[in-house]
């Protein structure tokens, strides 16, 4: 069923990714991505109808963090504005319902995090199940490397060709200015067995923005808008001993409800921050080779919690933009082994 309004990604912008912003706030960090987006499109503050967020009071270890990033938005005269402590992505998900019912016909969305003050394997593992799970202190990466052991037993991979992932990923990333690590990188010593330095992602700060518009005015602020054609987001169980590793039904699903399997696409941005995540990814949406996957190196070139997802939408996006791609998909992940996905398909219009 198509949304009653036609709503695009207009435009979109990210910070030069880092392993370290020890000089900067948040709010410092974040500033000149919305002054990007804004310059864009031609837009002031006061034209934006709704404004949403994503972030982690985790990653900033104080409460209401957001509230500071604000200070960057403007909240005063008062704006329409929510938040999600999830990715931005999600926060992308709520500014399109919003959008959807007439409320507003623009809307900025930007996300955030800091993973240098502290250490983002532990931090992640408050979002474990807190029963069963939680108390045994399995970190992000121990969890990735059970799900990479998991496909290499039932056959689907092996550490060469994880290992070619992170190869292809961080090549592409050469011709992204904004991405933490580019070119070849080795793929260094065993981290957890059998994932190495390389088939991880590294630990970084950074900031996204997107603006979506509806309809017309969309057309008036972007030359080729990239319409969001469907979304949908899906979860598996909480519990990582009732699923199977190796496969994602939830993205499954929600690519279909999102439209993707309807025509072929020509991009895909997945968010798959360990090279075994790319290979379940790859089989749940059906991905062969004539799909340019990660064009701007993934997360595995940069991934700053809390943005990375929306950054893949961006990324998506600004393919279309630039006319590099006519239907593309874009994929967002949050929790442990993909255990919550997003999917989206964006295109331009025919030429």
């Amino acid at each position: 069923m198509r949304p009653l309004r036609d709503i695009a990604v207009v435009a979109f912008g990210q910070t030069d990714h880092r392993r370290t912003s020890d000089e900067l706030s948040e709010v410092e960090m974040l500033l000149p991505v919305l002054h990007e987006v804004l310059d864009r499109t031609g837009l002031q503050t006061g034209d934006i109808g709704f404004t949403c967020s994503g972030s982690s009071d985790y990653l900033a270890g104080r409460a209401f963090s957001f509230t500071m990033a604000l200070d960057g938005v403007g909240a005063w005269p008062p704006i329409s504005e929510s938040h999600v402590e999830m990715d931005g992505a999600w926060a992308l998900y709520e500014a399109w319902t919003k959008l959807l019912t007439g409320d507003a016909d623009t809307a900025l969305v930007y996300a955030y995090g800091k993973s240098s003050p502290g250490s983002v394997r532990d931090v992640l593992t408050r979002q474990l199940d807190p029963y069963y799970m939680a108390p045994l202190w399995p970190d992000s990466v121990a969890l990735a490397a059970l799900q990479a052991r998991a496909l290499i037993d039932a056959g689907e991979t092996d550490e060469l060709a994880l290992a070619s992932v992170a190869a292809r990923s961080r090549a592409s990333a050469t011709a992204n200015s904004h991405a933490q690590l580019r070119g070849p990188v080795p793929q260094g010593d065993y981290l957890v067995r059998p994932l190495r330095t390389g088939d991880c992602p590294p630990v970084g700060d950074g900031a996204a923005a997107v603006i979506l518009a509806a309809g017309d005015r969309a057309r008036e602020l972007c030359e080729r808008p990239a319409w969001i054609r469907g979304i949908d987001h899906r979860i598996e169980a909480h519990s990582l001993g009732v699923r199977d590793l190796t496969d994602s039904p939830s993205t499954r699903l929600a690519a279909e409800r999102a439209g993707a399997f309807e025509r072929p696409v020509d991009t895909a941005e997945l968010h798959a921050p360990f090279t075994s995540q790319e290979v379940v990814l790859r089989k749940a949406l059906r991905l062969d080779d004539s799909v340019r996957v990660n064009p701007s190196g993934g997360a595995l070139a940069a991934n700053p919690v809390m943005a990375a997802g929306l950054i893949r939408i961006g990324e998506a996006a600004a393919r279309v933009h630039r006319g590099e791609s006519d239907r593309a998909l874009a994929h967002a992940t949050s929790g442990p082994c993909l255990q919550q996905n997003l999917v989206a398909v964006l295109e331009g219009d025919a030429r």
